[in-house]
This record gives structure tokens, sequence and C-alpha cells, in this order.
């Protein structure tokens, strides 16, 4: 059965579609048979695959834009083919972002280091308590140091939330990747956010195989 990850936040511009995207790419160069799901009303990762589709860098990902009572019925049928399924959700706690989250085995949750996006992530905590899913925050966009990315972790600390080592700089390697329908690790894959982007995954796939708690 495949690894559900929902990956959600309340605020709208925390750079949900380019973390699923990369993640998806980057599970995908591990040999993972990767689901990638577009249920974002906006659908950027619809538009991202349509592009993805004409360049020989892509690796292999099935990708979908269920929507309402289809959602449910893809995500079971993914569960039983893939290795992982990935699910870029809403930017509110609507319908289908909730039905993410309930068949989501980890809620994934993209936070920029600025006030806004920490006040911001409570409204999707809250519903992952509420559907009983475990959850870990990511940094996102992130400045490789700083006084504002220092209070914001240590705020988190202060809350004893979860958050994972692997840290998503803030690099116009992801936005350039992105703009052509790849993840960074297939558009330039030596680079700094390839390698950022690695550890995202091998975190997550750790997760997988030791189970969470």
């Amino acid at each position: 059965m495949a690894f559900v990850i929902a990956i959600a936040q309340r605020k709208g511009g925390a750079g949900k579609s380019t973390v699923a995207a990369n993640l998806a790419t980057a599970l995908a160069e591990s040999g993972h048979r990767v689901g990638l799901l577009d249920i974002d009303p906006q659908r950027s990762l619809a538009r991202w695959d349509q592009q993805r589709g004409a360049s020989k860098k892509a690796h292999t990902l099935h990708f979908e834009a269920p929507t309402g009572w289809r959602l449910s019925a893809t995500l079971e049928r993914l569960k039983r083919e893939q290795d992982f399924v990935l699910l870029d959700t809403a930017p509110h706690d609507d319908t289908d972002a909730k039905l993410a989250i309930r068949g989501a085995d980890l809620v994934l949750v993209p936070l920029q280091p600025s006030a806004a996006d920490l006040w911001s992530m409570d409204a999707t905590l809250d519903l992952a308590k509420q559907e009983r899913r475990p959850f870990r925050l990511v940094l996102n966009r992130a400045p490789a140091s700083g006084k504002l990315r220092d209070d914001i972790e240590g705020q988190i600390r202060d809350r004893n939330l979860p958050m994972l080592d692997a840290v998503l700089g803030n690099r116009t390697a992801y936005a350039q990747a992105f703009m052509a329908g790849l993840g960074v690790v297939e558009a330039a894959p030596r680079g700094p956010a390839a390698a950022e982007v690695r550890a995202l995954a091998s975190a997550l796939e750790a997760i997988r195989k030791k189970g969470l708690k």
C-alpha cells in the first residue's frame, strides 16, 4: 500500500504546489512509483504537468486532478498502485482538503519563515488533529540564516511541534524548474536545491519505513 502525504497549509502562497512537485520528482528519481494528485482549484500542478509532457528530463509520474466524490475513489485506487501518493490541497479547509487529510498517512505543512505563515498554520494543524492525522512541518523558501528564521524556529520548538530537519531554501531554481514542468532534481540535478529536496525525500522515506508515532 502507498504511503499517502497530504501537503496542506491554510495560507495561500506558502509553496504547496512547488513542494509537491519537487518531492514527487525526487521520490520518482529514487525509483519509487509516485502518484501526484492536484485538488487545489487553482490547478497549478495541472499546468505544470502539461509542461512536463514535453520534457525528456522528466521522470515517470502518475498525475490526476480529481474533484468531489472522485477524490476518495482515486485515492483508494492509487494506494494499491503506487509507493507514494502526494496530494496538493486547497489553501483553505474545504471539503476536498478535509478528505485529503482524512485519507493521508501524514500531513506535510510547508511553512515560510514569516509570522503570517506561522499564524495561518494553526488552522491546518487543527484540521489534522480533528482527523487524527500525524503531521510534520517543513520550512520552505527559507533564507540560509537570519533573525526572523531563528525566531520562527524558536517558536516552533517552544510549542513542541514536529519539524523536519530538511529545509528548502529561497532559491530561483525552484521557480525555474516549475515553469519548465520539472523538479529541481531533473532541471538542475547537481545544484543545492536538488540536494535540499533529496534530503526532504529521504526524511519522508525514513518516516514511511519506521512508521509514525
